[in-house]
């Protein structure tokens, strides 16, 4: 094959993604290289600059201030413990997995296709946060934003359900300490009278150590703060699944 028809063939080829790409985004893509990244997972490439990893990474924190400042200015009365278990619900691997599936990221993703294992894996959610990355990096925060708004949370993420639905932080942070053969314990750590109510600190106690802590008006749910706050400290929110 000559250059000039290489250049053709890699010429349809970018015009050819474009289009898919902006018929599932809905929006023209600037820098083209940052959705090929984001797309491609780790089974195709294994250079961190080649595979959808670092972007991934990048998403992730982007989409988690999204939802913060959403939740924070939908809900203003509502204290840190709903806000955090809310936003679990909402960036959970199992929920971006359904949303990018549903979205069509998973028909113009690039991955191991002869791994069977993988096209029924959670790495669709993945590549969802890698593509908000790279949103990020083409478009800025704003537009990132209103994507985010537009064509994840107001089609995908019904709020009324997702309140009604119970998240047992515990029970996953206890399902990891036996998985690991470690001693959990969740102790009273403080309490005291705070604007005429009774307010617990409640420690998540790994082998002995104080892994984290939470604060509310009664135990409970001051005991599911340390947990939630103990699985984002151990990366493991990213696999939380409804109890």
């Amino acid at each position: 094959m000559g250059i000039l028809e290489r250049i053709i063939r890699n010429n349809s080829s970018t015009a050819s993604f474009r289009k898919q790409l902006k018929n599932v985004l809905g929006f023209a893509p600037g820098k083209i290289i940052l959705y090929k990244t984001a797309l491609t997972h780790r089974s195709l490439k294994d250079k961190s600059d080649e595979n959808n990893e670092r972007l991934e990474y990048l998403g992730d924190a982007v989409l988690s201030a999204i939802i913060a400042d959403f939740l924070f200015k939908k809900y203003p009365y509502k204290e840190e413990g709903f806000l955090t278990e809310m936003r679990s619900k909402m960036v959970n691997r199992n929920q971006l997995n359904d949303i990018a599936v549903k979205m069509g990221l998973k028909k113009i993703s690039y991955f191991n296709k002869f791994d069977s294992s993988l096209k029924m894996s959670q790495i669709f959610g993945n590549t969802l946060e890698a593509v908000v990355g790279a949103i990020y990096l083409d478009k800025g925060f704003e537009k990132t934003n209103k994507w985010v708004m537009e064509r994840v949370i107001q089609p995908y993420l019904f709020l009324e359900d997702l309140e009604a639905l119970e998240i047992n932080h515990k029970n996953k942070l206890y399902g990891w300490a036996n998985k690991n053969s470690k001693n959990l314990e969740f102790e009273t750590l403080d309490e005291h009278m705070e604007a005429g109510r009774r307010l617990f600190t409640v420690g998540a106690v790994v082998d002995g150590q104080i892994l984290a802590q939470g604060k509310a008006y009664n135990k409970k749910d001051a005991s599911q703060i340390a947990a939630q706050v103990a699985i984002d400290k151990l990366g493991l929110n990213k696999n939380l699944v409804e109890e």
